[in-house]
């Protein structure tokens, strides 16, 4: 079945590399066929009867709710046969460092993460009376090659200590790609899926790791009260928010382990694949 990835970007590339006919719809990133949903236009290829759709593309930062994604919902000559959405699990907000899993209820905190959530619920209207179904990923924060934070660490840009650190969650690009395309299968139940690596070392602790593997002076250190007078307002937004994202369902209904459980295995990889490159 021909799929249609878009806005296939960092995380595209990696499905695209192993995910035979595939479409890819971005910003003419990497030569992939051009999509513009600030705008109103049409989708100037053909669909076969059935298809399926990897949808990554973030919402407007200017507007409420997601705009793009209503675009593209018009643009389709027929329904697919199914969705596959990128989400957040922002969606959840603070928790104060408790787990959360699908069975909790969103309480999204800042604009990007409503944002995101209101995408999940225009996706569950559109395909109601549809032979549509919606796999929804919630993912956190993307690392893999050119995603290390390398820059920063040689600017001796500061993290908190470890102390004021929150519980972190994240994954490498290479799982979330076979997130992805395990997703894509109709054996799969539709609904929503937290994906991350199960590794909830904090961000200091990565930043740290990342430092000492690619042979780097560890940054330097903070309190979260000085954070509040350097950090950014979108920085310290994510810092705010301190949850555990349970994963098990990934693992159990999915069919997805991670590659890179252990993320210090993920590093390693990556920062090898960047010497390569």
């Amino acid at each position: 079945m021909i799929t249609l990835f878009v806005g296939a970007g960092y995380t595209g590339a990696r499905v695209l590399a192993r995910l035979p006919d595939t479409i890819a719809l971005g910003r003419s990133r990497g030569g992939n066929r051009q999509l513009d949903l600030d705008r109103d236009g049409a989708l100037r290829i053909s669909l076969p009867e059935r298809y399926a759709v990897i949808y990554s593309v973030p919402p407007a930062d200017d507007q409420p709710g997601d705009p793009r994604l209503g675009r593209f919902l018009e643009m389709l000559p027929h329904p697919p046969a199914r969705i596959v959405y990128l989400s957040t699990t922002g969606v959840y907000g603070n928790r104060d460092g408790e787990r959360v899993d699908e069975l909790s209820k969103p309480r999204a905190e800042s604009a990007r993460a409503e944002r995101r959530l209101a995408a999940e619920q225009m996706l569950a209207e559109w395909c109601t009376g549809r032979d549509t179904t919606v796999v929804v990923l919630r993912v956190p924060g993307i690392y893999g090659p050119g995603r290390l934070g390398t820059d920063r660490i040689q600017a001796a840009m500061p993290v908190l200590e470890e102390q004021d650190a929150n519980p972190g969650n994240r994954i490498h690009v290479d799982d979330l790609a076979t997130c992805c395309i395990a997703a894509l299968s109709p054996d799969v139940p539709d609904g929503i899926y937290n994906v991350g690596d199960g590794d909830h070392r904090s961000g200091t602790w990565f930043t740290n790791e990342v430092a000492r593997q690619a042979g780097l002076a560890p940054p330097p250190t903070i309190r979260f009260r000085e954070a509040r007078e350097t950090f950014s307002p979108m920085r310290l937004s994510f810092l705010r928010e301190s949850r555990v994202v349970d994963t098990t369902k990934m693992r159990k209904v999915l069919g997805v382990t991670p590659k890179y459980a252990n993320p210090a295995d993920g590093i390693a990889a990556s920062l090898a694949e960047e010497s390569d490159g």
